[in-house]
């Protein structure tokens, strides 16, 4: 006679085998999503000019945030910072950087690239801001984020996060969507603008970047206009030294903010 622990053990038991199986598809969809982001996007970002021209206007505020201190001193920190490609910009011009990603394999393929390149003034770490992977309070001098604001769960506690990782005075450079980037309307309008040339390279990026956002979890997405995201900043702790339109048709707001420093 079968014990009624055995008949109750054999449900559970497949259970258990089903749900480790649905976990091992669920990992494997998302390294492969991962990897395929990673390789299209080092190919985007080298050869895609509004990537390059967002690259040179972050770097420079970055430059800025500390102009007579030594770079190695400089300590940077790249939120959401994907396979790491703009986390390697920030490091080869001399800055003590470390990329932050929540998504592992990313992580994996960034740690990679950091291993052939062998910059001894860059990390990467896996883990979310917003629930304090950051590190302790006041540890970094500058905090970047690039277009990760709009995808997190909760955008304002992220940029919380960031203001107390930041030390007192410290700056922080955020760029944020103001609107969904819809590949044929942007196509057309680059054209009238900038001729047939420059509307056929801005394909590089947008027919990838609409195929990963149908394939990634539906979050938000959270687009902010100039108003709302000063508002939010200034919630956050935070004062906006610059804010202008940035990237692909003026479709992002960069700012160059400082955290606040608390009266004594």
């Amino acid at each position: 006679m079968r014990s009624v622990g055995a008949e109750t053990r054999g449900p559970a038991a497949a259970e258990g085998v089903m749900s480790a199986v649905v976990r091992a598809l669920q990992w494997g969809l998302d390294r492969m999503l991962s990897v395929g982001y990673g390789v299209v996007y080092d190919s985007i970002f080298e050869r895609f000019a509004p990537y390059q021209d967002l690259q040179s206007e972050v770097l420079e505020l970055v430059q800025n945030s500390a102009p007579e201190a030594r770079r190695r001193d400089v300590q940077v920190l790249d939120v959401g910072c994907g396979p790491g490609n703009f986390t390697f910009v920030l490091a080869e011009a001399g800055f003590s950087t470390i990329g932050l990603e929540s998504y592992g394999a990313l992580v994996e393929l960034a740690r990679e690239k950091r291993r052939t390149k062998r910059l001894a003034n860059l990390a990467f770490r896996h883990g979310e801001l917003a629930e304090g992977a950051g590190g302790r309070d006041a540890s970094f001098d500058v905090v970047v984020s690039i277009h990760g604001l709009y995808v997190h769960p909760q955008p304002l506690t992220l940029l919380r996060e960031a203001r107390r990782v930041l030390k007192p005075g410290g700056h922080a450079v955020f760029v944020n969507p103001t609107r969904n980037v819809a590949h044929w309307s942007t196509f057309r309008d680059i054209k009238s603008r900038d001729g047939m040339r420059r509307a056929l390279a801005s394909l590089l990026w947008l027919v990838p970047n609409s195929i990963f956002e149908l394939a990634r979890k539906r979050i938000g997405p959270h687009y902010w206009d100039e108003t709302e995201f000063a508002a939010n900043l200034k919630g956050a702790g935070f004062t906006v030294l610059e804010m202008r339109r940035t990237f692909l048709n003026g479709a992002s707001v960069l700012v160059w903010a400082r955290r606040d420093v608390e009266e004594s």
